[in-house]
Parts: structure tokens; C-alpha cells; sequence
């Protein structure tokens, strides 16, 4: 007995989940610091939870080049968990900083909205980093329930509660599909680490064969791909966007999509290699789909939340590519892209969220006529955010998408490349009406509501850095994310 409790603490290693340990830590403290302030006074939660995520950052930069494994295999913090984490705590600290004062304008003052982002930022990284599908799936949870709370966060706006409702229903689905995934694989394999699951199917080719091992391929993929939000699994994208605070919608963009794409790719490289064919088959199918679909009906939309809605679609078809040309250059793309898309996709929306009226009737095209007259600076900031959606120079969104298809030009995926590009040039459209509207239509506001505070400015200013960077020197970046494969 002694020497299984010997071996089980030799085996935890808290070092492989330390920077999630002192983010919850802190996610908790501030939860009860919010228990004891004033009602409506949220300002400090606000940037006890910035320097909430500086600190966490901190102690995941030490983790670069420093691989921590822990936990008898399931937990591993190695350079490709350390650049996702990277990605989430942008993603989770802009969120914060664009937050406080739509809070108080909405008039949902609530504290319990940050360490809520904090959490769902928490089951990001245990997805980046696990290595089991036990710890995937306990991130995959705690990131989900967290999200449900804030798409439904808006308890007396009908359309916030039809948006947690429809998240959560669909989320359970697919939660279901991923779970009968995981139990085939592990009736098959008698495991559930991904390295184990990959040598077993290596070394017994008649499970290639087998429906049961497919079957379980194929259903946790599903859950995957429902929150990567790839066609066919997209329905809920649009709804729950539109309805959940703006804030909340920025998040469900950029961080837990990135987290969906960590714990993907991971699975794909370390248990399907020997599935490798079937899964580039599908995966070129689910690519093609989703960028289609996404930019087709993104054309037809008016209201901007859902437009970036479709746009968040055929993002997702777009980094789809990368896996499946499946090369370093194509797979390091995807966590290039994830980073940049952080930076333009949550930069647009700060300056929806300053655009917004209570209630945010006016989020629509018509809305927004003459916003650039009356608004000169954010209607720019909002331009260079929606070129480098589209992809072009020098923006982050061209430099990302470059890579993307470099892999598949380099797979030989070349018509697969040719189909991105065109559906980037397709999405031309969609991008340049909301400027059309902002510089080509007489101004039926003043804009008189539209406010400037620090806290959005901050999210702005960092978001257009981010931009630029990664657009005009992006070598640096991609050669971290180039080492970043295992």
C-alpha cells in the first residue's frame, strides 16, 4: 500500500498544472471578494482579474522550453500547451477590459461575470495540455458550464436567456456524442491516454478495420467540431452569438475555439496517425463546408453580431486547412492563426461593444451609417480589424491565412488552397458593406452614447498592436509556434 502511495505522489507533479492551479486560486478569491463589495461595484473585480491573467502569464511564459509532465501521463505542459495558454489568457484578458462598462450601461452589474471568465479560461488550458481524454474532456466541462452561464448571463433579456438555453442544449448533444467516443475508443483499446490509444492501434492493423474503433473516431470528433463550430455543426453559432452579451461573444470566438483546436490537433497527432488518410479525407470535406457555408450566409446577414458570426464559421474552415495538410508548417499556421484571430476578432468587437446602445438594438448595418464621420478613430480601428479578417496585407489575417495555405500548397492539397483562397475573396464582400455603411451612408445618429473608457481603449489599442505585429514582422511567432508541435 505504501508503495502505491509512494508512486502515486511521484507521479503528480504540480508543476505540469500550475498555471491553471494559480489562475482558479485566484478565480476563487476574487469570487469572494465580489461576495463582500458593494452591489453594482465591480470596477476592482475588473482589474483584480487583469492582474489575475499577468500573473498566470507569467508563471506559463517560465513553462517555455520547460516541459512539466505530471498526473501519470494525463496532464503535460510542454511548449504546445504554454503557446495555447498564451492565446487564452489574450483572449480571456481583453474580454475583461472591454467588459465593466457595458456591464453598468446593460445594467447587469454582476461580479460573478469575471472569475466566470477566469474559470472558462482554467478548462481552456486543461484541454491544451491534456493528454488523456479524461483530463480533456474535464476541461472541455469546465469551460462549457461556465459558458452556458454567460450566454444566459442577461436573465431578464429573452434573447441572452434563448442564447444559454441553446448553447447549453446543443452543448449536451454533443457532450453525449464525445463521451460514446471516448467509451468505444476505450472498449477498443483499454485505455484512455492518447499516446497509448495511437500504439495500440499501431500495432494491431486489424482495429483499422474495425467499425466500433471508427465509430469512435468519428463521434468524438463530433464533439470537437461542435465547438470548433464547423459545418454541419454550426447551427448554434449564429443565435447564441447574437443573443449572449457582446463581451461573452467575443470570448466564444477566439478563446474556447482555440481551446477546441488544441485538444483536436493533440488527439489527431498523438491517437489517429495510423487513421491519418481516413481522417485527412473527412477533414478536407468538413474544410471545404465550413468555409462555404460560413461566407454564403454571412452574405446575407444585417445584423453585425451574426455576420461575425458566419465570419467565426469560416474561420474555423480556414484553420481546418492547416490539419489537413498536417505538415509543420500547416499544423504551426493553426496556432499563428488562433493567436492573430485572438487580436482581430476581439478587436472588432471592443469597438462594438463602445458602438452598442443599451440593448443593442443598433448593432445592425443601418446602425452603424455614418459611424466613420461621427466616430473617426474607432470606425478606423474597426476597418483595419475587418481587413485583417479578410486577409489583407500587412495585417495579422493575411500572415495566418499565407501559412495556412503554404501547408496545403506544400501537402499537396493544392485545390484545397485554391477553395480558402476564393472564399477569402468571397468574404471581400460581407467585410467591405459594413464599411460601406460607415462611410457611404448619411449618418442618421449622432453617436452622442458612444463613450471612450480606459478599459476598451486598453482592449482596442492592445488588439491593433497585436495585429500589426503578427502581420509585419511574423516570423518570430511562427517559429515558436513551429517549435510548439510535438
Amino acid at each position: 500500500m505504501e508503495n502505491l502511495v509512494q508512486i502515486a505522489m511521484q507521479n503528480v507533479n504540480f508543476a505540469a498544472i500550475m498555471p491553471s492551479m494559480v489562475l482558479t486560486g485566484l478565480a476563487m478569491a476574487i469570487l469572494m471578494i465580489g461576495v463582500f463589495s458593494k452591489p453594482g461595484k465591480t470596477a476592482h473585480m475588473q482589474w483584480l482579474s487583469l492582474a489575475s491573467l499577468v500573473v498566470t502569464g507569467v508563471v506559463t511564459v517560465s513553462a517555455w522550453n520547460n516541459p512539466q509532465f505530471g498526473f501519470a501521463g494525463h496532464v503535460a505542459l510542454d511548449n504546445f500547451a504554454t503557446f495555447f495558454t498564451i492565446t487564452f489568457l489574450f483572449a480571456a484578458g481583453l474580454t475583461v477590459l472591454m467588459s465593466d462598462d457595458y456591464l453598468q450601461r446593460e445594467g447587469y452589474p454582476v461580479g460573478e461575470f469575471y472569475p466566470l471568465i477566469l474559470f472558462t479560461t482554467a478548462g481552456a488550458m486543461w484541454m491544451a495540455s491534456g493528454t488523456d481524454l479524461m483530463t480533456i474532456f474535464l476541461g472541455l466541462e469546465v469551460l462549457s458550464v461556465s459558458l452556458y452561464v454567460l450566454a444566459g448571463l442577461f436573465r431578464g433579456q429573452v434573447r441572452s436567456n434563448e442564447a444559454g438555453l441553446k448553447y447549453f442544449l446543443l452543448g449536451a448533444f454533443s457532450t453525449g456524442f464525445l463521451l460514446y467516443g471516448v467509451a468505444l475508443l476505450y472498449g477498443m483499446t483499454g485505455t484512455t491516454n492518447l499516446a497509448d490509444i495511437g500504439q495500440v492501434i499501431n500495432s494491431n492493423k486489424d482495429l483499422l478495420s474495425n467499425p466500433m474503433l471508427i465509430a469512435g473516431m468519428i463521434l468524438l470528433s463530433t464533439g470537437f467540431l461542435f465547438k470548433i463550430a464547423a459545418a454541419p455543426f454550426h447551427m448554434w453559432t449564429p443565435d447564441v452569438y447574437e443573443g449572449a452579451p457582446t463581451p461573452v461573444t467575443a470570448f466564444m470566438s477566439a478563446g474556447p475555439k482555440a481551446a477546441a483546436f488544441a485538444a483536436f490537433m493533440r488527439i489527431c497527432m498523438l491517437t489517429f496517425t495510423s487513421l491519418q488518410a481516413e481522417m485527412t479525407s473527412l477533414l478536407w470535406i468538413l474544410a471545404v463546408l465550413t468555409m462555404i457555408v460560413g461566407n454564403i450566409i454571412a452574405i446575407q446577414q444585417t445584423n453585425i453580431k451574426r455576420i461575425l458570426a458566419f465570419s467565426s464559421i469560416a474561420h474555423a474552415g480556414y484553420a481546418l486547412v492547416g490539419m489537413v495538410a498536417a505538415n509543420a508548417i500547416g499544423l504551426s499556421g493553426i496556432l499563428f492563426y488562433m493567436l492573430g484571430y485572438t487580436f482581430m476578432n476581439l478587436g472588432a468587437f471592443a469597438v462594438l461593444v463602445l458602438a452598442g446602445k443599451k440593448g443593442e438594438e443598433n448593432l445592425t448595418l443601418e446602425g452603424f451609417s455614418g459611424f466613420g464621420y461621427k466616430r473617426p478613430w474607432l470606425a478606423v480601428a474597426m476597418c483595419i480589424f475587418l481587413f485583417s479578417l479578410m486577409g489583407i496585407p500587412p495585417t495579422a489575417g493575411f500572415a495566418g491565412k499565407f501559412y495556412i495555405f503554404a501547408g496545403a500548397v506544400k501537402g499537396g492539397y493544392l485545390w484545397l488552397a485554391v477553395i480558402g483562397v476564393l472564399n477569402s475573396a468571397v468574404s471581400l464582400y460581407y467585410y467591405l458593406r459594413i464599411m460601406v455603411y460607415m462611410y457611404f451612408k448619411t449618418p442618421e445618429e449622432e453617436y452622442d452614447w458612444v463613450k471612450l473608457n480606459t478599459g476598451a481603449l486598453i482592449s482596442i489599442i492592445i488588439s491593433l498592436v497585436g495585429v500589426f505585429y503578427l502581420g509585419l514582422i511574423p516570423e518570430a511567432v511562427m517559429a515558436m509556434a513551429k517549435i510548439s508541435l510535438f
